[in-house]
């Protein structure tokens, strides 16, 4: 039976775990779950031990491979759960001899259950397997960057990610293009900290370079994302190509975090208030209809009731569409958990203010697009995206297929047509 893949977290874990399934299969690991964790909160981590003893519940003839953040910052924690057999490291889930030695460790029952190296020895990134990436998606993950040099107070994922590094900008390109002669009409560039592409490369490259090498040695690409930035880290480069190339497409998710200087001050953030909103207003002037969407944490320690309304006000301020809301949770081993707390009620009733001011954001944008012709990516039979990442509900058509629509309303959740 071949590899199955439970992938908790980011868009870089899901890409990753298709690099996992090749090379697991090519190692020959069968009749294996792997489960890809996340940690960036104590409910993430909880919810993969969760998935791991319903797992064994399910599959007791199946082994069970834990891997991702969580395994790499609290390997100890899974090798003792009597469900798992084997433990893998972020690196070393990505390497080939990895999945062979596993191979071996299963077919002799050797005992060994814990391979994770030290993450913050790692200093290169190769290139992963392209082949199939996107196994007929219309959507392909490319990961370009990986690991964090900034250590924000609230933040475990640089212990389970280690120092950035980049692919050399040619091997990007390369793996772009193999996707795309392979007929994925869209390309979302992805890292834990994409914007600080290049910088451990020769000549510290930026990530606009790259983006401008991808759409000019890859003209058949039809559409480019880009995953979540951090604003304070875009370039020239990068803002150029946003106003000038609508291959780039016109949706930027924002690391923002906190609208109060005081608390992004606390969250050792490198950007103030109001440089997230002049960069809002920025890219809007080069491109008028970008979406933006963002990061933001309800009840991070200290927080008051006054830089709580000053978050708030970010979704107005900065003219956010989509937002991904975490309530505060407290890591242990981050400078945030030994600052004074707020109270659990006080985070969930601010965590839920906000969703819903980013859900009558993304209401107010949905109504605004009637009447307009938008460029829909099929997804499938049912569904599509705008060039803003919007969802449309269709019927028929091929998924890959990129056509012009008029938006006639919308039914809450999704553009009709």
């Amino acid at each position: 039976m071949p590899v199955e893949l439970v992938t908790f977290g980011c868009r870089l874990n899901f890409a990753e775990s298709e690099t996992m399934r090749a090379e697991a299969s090519a190692a020959g690991v069968q009749d294996a779950v792997i489960v890809n964790t996340c940690a960036v909160t104590n409910e993430a981590v909880a919810q993969a031990r969760q998935t791991i003893r319903r797992l064994r519940r399910d599959h007791p003839e199946r082994k069970i491979i834990v891997t991702g953040c969580a395994a790499q910052t609290e390997s100890r924690m899974f090798a003792d759960m009597p469900e798992v057999d084997r433990v893998l490291g972020n690196d070393d889930k990505m390497r080939a001899d990895t999945w062979q030695a596993t191979r071996r460790a299963f077919d002799v029952d050797d005992g060994e259950k814990v391979a994770v190296a030290d993450i913050m020895a790692v200093r290169e990134m190769a290139p992963h397997l392209v082949d199939g990436f996107h196994n007929g998606q219309p959507r392909a993950f490319v990961q370009v960057q990986n690991g964090c040099d900034h250590r924000c107070t609230f933040c475990i994922i640089p212990y389970g990610r280690g120092n950035s590094r980049s692919v050399a900008m040619g091997a990007a390109v390369e793996q772009v293009r193999k996707l795309v002669e392979g007929g994925c009409p869209e390309i979302v560039l992805t890292g834990v900290d994409v914007t600080s592409y290049g910088a451990d490369l020769p000549g510290a490259p930026k990530l606009g370079a790259l983006v401008k090498q991808i759409l000019k040695h890859v003209p058949e690409l039809k559409r480019l994302r880009l995953s979540s930035i951090d604003s304070v880290e875009a370039d020239r480069d990068l803002l150029d190509v946003i106003a000038d190339d609508e291959r780039l497409m016109p949706h930027l998710h924002l690391s923002l975090q906190a609208g109060d200087d005081l608390v992004l001050k606390r969250m050792k953030r490198r950007h103030s208030r109001n440089d997230a909103v002049s960069f809002c207003a920025q890219v809007r002037r080069l491109r008028p209809d970008v979406a933006f969407g963002a990061d933001l944490i309800a009840g991070f320690p200290t927080e008051t009731d006054a830089s709580f309304e000053r978050s708030l006000a970010l979704v107005e301020d900065c003219d956010l569409t989509f937002l991904h809301v975490f309530p505060y949770s407290k890591r242990p081993g981050t400078p945030a958990a030994k600052m004074p707390q707020v109270e659990g009620r006080e985070i969930r009733e601010r965590a839920k203010r906000l969703r819903d001011a980013g859900e009558a954001a993304l209401q107010r944008r949905l109504a605004s697009e009637a009447g307009k012709t938008r460029h829909v990516l099929i997804e499938s039979s049912t569904q599509g995206r705008t060039e803003h990442f919007l969802p449309v509900a269709i019927t028929g058509g091929i998924a890959g297929d990129v056509r012009a629509m008029t938006i006639s309303g919308h039914d809450g959740v999704r553009l009709n047509v």
